[in-house]
């Protein structure tokens, strides 16, 4: 599965993007600074957000 989404409402040209990779790899961040996490890493966080333990912040 492919997926790009933009993290925020204005121009997504100016905006950070969470985005697939083709090698499996999820890309966060906005030009020129990203992080890469892994198939594995992903599936973490994205369990860690299912399971409410990660707080929003103020």
């Amino acid at each position: 599965m492919t997926f790009k989404l933009t993290l925020c409402k204005l121009n997504s040209e100016m905006c950070p993007t969470v985005e697939t990779l083709e090698d499996g790899r999820v890309k966060i961040g906005e030009a020129p600074e990203f992080a890469y996490l892994t198939k594995e890493q992903w599936n973490l966080l994205v369990d860690n957000v299912k399971e409410n333990r990660l707080p929003k912040l103020s």
